[in-house]
């Protein structure tokens, strides 16, 4: 198949975004086909954006086709300008796809728009159009306040319906999300789950990656390393990680914090931090890493972090860094509900923190780390999940049987 990959976001282990569209594009060429992106510079390398010019670009990347918009994005920008960004890559993306010529169009969200260009795409062209949703939109920025006034919740609520309407086929990551997509009036015939997965071929390294790491930690000392590595936005409430040291400090565990990332929350959760006297005392903050540097911090790791406020929408989320750790064998911590929750309690593969207060927290956590058993259990626990139940060799596979279903879907 020639498989035309629309993604606003498309980034590679070298960069700071999630890898999903890079390593199934990876995959779908193993396989024999031809893979072309449309995408923005947002989550490229430092080193890709410095070699771009002014509008498109086109790269190849591991055998993969990418057409590059250069349009400079930040975690730290506003909704409005969020927006605007959208609606750029939104007109620009349209008439960029027309000169590419495919079998069929895969359009991955977020932002919702994308399923603008990948509807045009597909009926100036008539060829299928399958649509990935990564996240409920609009129900979570409306959740979280984000979007607030009712003609533009209705405008997007129709962008919703117009993009499962004229899809052929629906991915989604998560049982949750399927269910979302089918309460809206689509036929669960036309909905597929590829949930997020694990790199294992990136995060599983030998145990000495992190012990080296390790060293390089000098305050780290016999402490044991809790890492959260991810956007420091409204809805991670990152400021969990800062009660979490807070109660760690006052109850002499042997717990350090790492916070690696950056987002528009992050300066007030550092400020959170020392005010409380915990900032570079048993909670450090770094800058954010690319995928390949985050390997070496999971490897030394003995657990990880996924944060979400108190939003119930979230719970369908399918976190990259929860796979990401899974991959690494590092046992998971996450403080929500939901489908993740599930699968953490029924294989051990960590903890679920959802309920409970930063002290009750944070003793789970230093439970947890002191039982030598227990922490072994749930790295296997790890390997297990990663190899045979949420691989990214398992997720292409199904990736792929969907892009046939729809092409020869006639």
């Amino acid at each position: 198949m020639n498989i035309l990959y629309l993604h606003q976001y498309f980034a590679t282990p070298d960069s700071f975004g999630g890898t999903r569209s890079y390593e199934m594009a990876k995959r779908l060429i193993d396989k024999g086909h031809n893979v072309t992106f449309i995408t923005t510079s947002a989550f490229m390398s430092e080193k890709v954006k410095s070699s771009l010019s002014r509008g498109w670009n086109f790269l190849l990347i591991n055998g993969i086709n990418v057409h590059v918009l250069h349009l400079p994005y930040s975690n730290k920008n506003g909704y409005l300008l969020r927006v605007i960004k959208f609606l750029i890559f939104c007109v620009r993306s349209s008439f960029k796809s027309l000169s590419i010529d495919s079998d069929m169009v895969f359009a991955t969200s977020t932002p919702l728009t994308i399923a603008i260009p990948g509807v045009f795409y597909s009926k100036i062209k008539k060829v299928p159009m399958v649509f990935e949703v990564r996240d409920l939109w609009p129900e979570i920025p409306i959740a979280i306040g984000a979007i607030r006034n009712p003609i533009i919740i209705g405008i997007a609520k129709k962008l919703e319906a117009f993009a499962y309407k004229h899809a052929k086929r629906i991915v989604t990551l998560s049982p949750g999300m399927c269910q979302g997509v089918v309460e809206s009036g689509v036929d669960s015939s036309k909905i597929s789950i590829a949930s997020n997965s694990c790199d294992t071929e990136l995060f599983d390294v030998d145990s000495e990656v992190g012990e080296r790491y390790k060293h390089t930690l000098g305050f780290l000392k016999d402490r044991k390393l809790v890492v959260y590595t991810g956007t420091f936005g409204v809805i991670n409430d990152v400021r969990y990680i800062v009660d979490l040291a807070i109660s760690s400090l006052n109850s002499s565990s042997n717990i350090c914090y790492v916070a690696v990332g950056d987002g528009k929350e992050k300066a007030s959760v550092v400020d959170y931090a020392r005010e409380a006297g915990v900032l570079d005392v048993n909670l450090y903050f770094f800058d954010s890493l690319p995928k390949t540097e985050i390997v070496k911090i999971l490897s030394a790791a003995d657990l990880s972090l996924s944060l979400f406020g108190p939003v119930k929408e979230m719970w369908n989320n399918s976190a990259n860094k929860v796979f990401d750790s899974l991959a690494s064998q590092t046992p998971i911590a996450i403080n929500y509900s939901g489908w993740q929750a599930e699968f953490i309690e029924e294989y051990g593969c960590g903890i679920v923190l959802y309920g409970k207060s930063a002290d009750q927290a944070s003793r789970e956590i230093q439970n947890f780390l002191n039982d030598s058993i227990r922490c072994n259990r749930a790295k296997k626990a790890c390997k297990y999940l990663a190899y045979n139940v949420y691989s990214r060799d398992i997720m292409a596979d199904k990736l792929e049987n969907v892009l046939k279903e729809a092409l020869n879907d006639k």
